[in-house]
C-alpha cells in the first residue's frame, strides 16, 4: 500500500488499525497501569475519529466500519459478535446498566439506535434510522417506521396561488 494512500485514509479517519490494536491490547492488559494507558490511548483515538467505545464493551473480531467511527457510540456494557457491519451515527446504548448483545454477521444501518438489554440474533439487518428496544430473532430485518405520504395541498388552500 502506498504511503500517500495510508496517510489520506488515516487523515480521513478510515484507518482504524491503530485503534483496534489498542483495543486488543487493553483487553489483554487486565487491570492496572497498562489497562489505564491503553484506555487513554483508545479514548483519544476514538475522540479523534468522532466516536466512543466504552471500556467494558466486548467486541469479537473486527467489525466493518465503512465510515470509520464517525458518530458511533458503543456502551461499555455492549457485546458485538464477529463480522458485524456498523455504519455511521449508530448508538448502541444502555438502559439501567444493560446494553444490547448483538449476534454475529449483523448489519446496522446509519443512524440506527439499539438500547436496553436486548438480544439481536445472528444475521440480523437493521435499517437506517431504526430504533430497536426489543429482542430480534435470527435472520430478521428491522426497518424504521414506514414513511407517511401526505397528499399535495389543493390550490384553493394556498390563497388562490397555484
Amino acid at each position: 500500500m502506498k504511503l500517500r494512500y495510508k496517510l489520506v485514509n488515516r487523515a480521513k479517519g478510515d484507518d482504524l488499525s491503530f485503534f483496534w490494536q489498542m483495543y486488543r491490547l487493553r483487553q489483554r492488559a487486565g487491570t492496572g497501569f497498562w489497562r489505564g494507558v491503553f484506555s487513554l490511548l483508545l479514548l483519544r483515538s476514538a475522540h479523534r475519529h468522532g466516536g466512543y467505545v466504552g471500556p467494558g464493551a466486548v467486541i469479537y473480531g473486527r467489525p466493518a466500519l465503512p465510515h470509520g467511527l464517525h458518530g458511533i457510540f458503543i456502551s461499555q456494557y455492549a457485546e458485538i459478535g464477529e463480522n458485524c457491519r456498523i455504519y455511521q451515527n449508530v448508538t448502541i446504548g444502555e438502559v439501567d446498566g444493560r446494553a444490547p448483545s448483538i449476534g454475529p454477521d449483523c448489519l446496522i444501518g446509519a443512524g440506527a439506535t439499539l438500547v436496553g438489554g436486548i438480544r439481536v440474533g445472528r444475521g440480523v439487518k437493521i435499517g437506517a434510522g431504526a430504533v430497536v428496544a426489543q429482542d430480534v430473532p435470527d435472520d430478521c430485518t428491522v426497518v424504521a417506521q414506514p414513511p407517511r405520504v401526505k397528499a399535495p395541498a389543493l390550490s384553493g388552500e394556498h390563497g388562490g396561488m397555484g
